[in-house]
């Protein structure tokens, strides 16, 4: 869920999306840079040349791997250190973190954990690449060890593998549309709600939710950006933290709520009436004064569909009641709840079926390669049957390859949503691109 808050959820269990794990990370990614200088007896001792942080480290115990992946990657002009223990892999971490850690499950003397851990400590804040021959199983769990410990662990590279498929590593875009060297370099920097607010430095981005049985753009997904006059377009991990104050993140929550339900009329006027989700944190629903809101400024027109509000899984068992309460208010002014993120909470779906919500959510963490991993292809199906069982729509988020999305299509998935479609883009470029299609009739895959 691309749009959620990065709101009081900083315990990582392990049990979480792998994306909202490291979003909720990332704002503590330069923490290192600002801590005083270790003692002189645990730093290296390479010169200050040496000391300039890499684009990628390789950590691999093989010196033909190494070689390979350097050799993959000059073409795309990054810097590339390659290190064949932990204990060396470690030791430059502690002179400066690069975009990229291509890491090895076995390596000498020791394994891909211990890096992992020492990656956590530091707060690092960029991505983690596994590749390993070893069984998918095994891959799987040491990728939740390293979501864990707030990592960005990104789908394990089984060996052998070519080298478009390492190139392709590091120019994917996983981060709402930007590069990976961009976002890793971009500074971190906590704003002031109000004043972004006041000046118009808040934006609502929209990501397509695609039929994937059909091709056809049938919803949107509304993500909150702030475009910084210094530091340029930063998500909502960049900007909101646990420390923003109650009335800061009503103020966010209002903002965004009455500019999606402004910009329905232009993205009806360009293309079909979609319905727009937004993520609110429940935290905040009861001081927004809700049905006043939509009364005020919902579309006029008689094909507005409603508008979705998400709320995580994790947010609507804490108390089952009190969003069983919103949620039938709200039907009353065609605003609906979808559930998003769910898959870790499996189990508690028996307690949450009497909840009036229209979409269900299959969890990143195991759509992401579930085309090759029987054990998430399992528990997609099983999310997906349940959505069906109880007359709601499944929605596929996180997609990120061709090889998934056809995945959860044929297990019946309705909708899906993810970089293989497209990226959130801001209102412009999402009218543009519906427009275009509209005129082309071409499908969104």
């Amino acid at each position: 869920m691309q749009g959620a808050y990065a709101l009081g959820r900083g315990r990582c269990t392990g049990h979480e999306p792998f994306e909202r794990i490291h979003m909720a990370k990332r704002a503590k990614a330069t923490a290192k840079q600002n801590q005083p200088d270790e003692p002189a007896d645990v730093r290296s001792t390479s010169s200050p040349q040496d000391a300039v942080p890499a684009d990628v480290f390789v950590v691999d115990d093989e010196e033909g791997i190494c070689k390979l992946l350097t050799l993959a990657l000059q073409p795309l002009g990054v810097k590339t250190e390659t290190f064949h223990s932990a204990e060396a892999a470690i030791a430059a971490l502690e002179r400066g973190q690069p975009d990229i850690v291509f890491l090895d499950i076995s390596l000498k003397g020791s394994d891909a954990i211990d890096v992992i851990r020492a990656l956590g400590a530091m707060h690092y804040g960029g991505v983690v690449q596994l590749m390993s021959g070893s069984s998918a199983v095994l891959l799987d769990d040491v990728r939740r060890i390293g979501a864990r410990h707030g990592l960005y662990m990104r789908q394990p590279l089984e060996k052998p593998f070519r080298a478009d498929a390492i190139r392709q590593a590091v120019m994917s875009t996983p981060f709402d549309g930007q590069t990976l060297t961009t976002l890793s370099l971009a500074p971190t920097t906590r704003i002031e709600i109000g004043e972004a607010l006041d000046k118009n430095w808040i934006e609502l981005w929209y990501q397509p939710k695609v039929d994937l049985h059909r091709g056809t753009l049938v919803g949107v997904e509304g993500v909150l950006r702030c475009r910084h006059p210094v530091h340029g377009v930063l998500d909502s991990a960049s900007f909101l933290s646990s420390e923003n104050t109650e009335t800061d993140t009503t103020a966010l929550a209002e903002h965004q709520l009455i500019t999606a339900l402004h910009d329905w009329n232009e993205l009806s006027a360009a293309g079909p009436a979609l319905r727009t989700a937004v993520n609110v944190p429940i935290s905040v629903l009861g001081n927004l004064h809700l049905p006043a809101l939509v009364r005020e400024h919902r579309p006029k027109s008689e094909k507005w569909p409603g508008l979705i509000l998400e709320l995580t899984e994790e947010e609507v068992v804490k108390d089952l009641d009190l969003v069983h309460e919103i949620a039938t208010q709200l039907r009353i002014w065609g605003i609906t709840l979808a559930i998003a993120d769910f898959g870790e909470g499996f189990s508690s779906f028996a307690r949450m079926r009497e909840l009036p919500f229209s979409e269900l959510k299959l969890d990143s963490g195991f759509v992401g390669g579930c085309a090759d991993d029987a054990r998430n292809a399992g528990i997609c199906q099983a999310i997906i049957d349940l959505a069906r069982h109880f007359g709601v729509v499944s929605v596929a988020a996180g997609l990120e390859n061709p090889a998934d999305l056809a995945a959860v299509r044929d297990m019946g998935c309705h909708l899906g949503q993810g970089s293989v479609l497209a990226e959130p883009m801001p209102k412009a470029q999402f009218l543009s691109e519906m427009r275009k299609r509209a005129r082309t009739r071409k499908a969104w895959f």
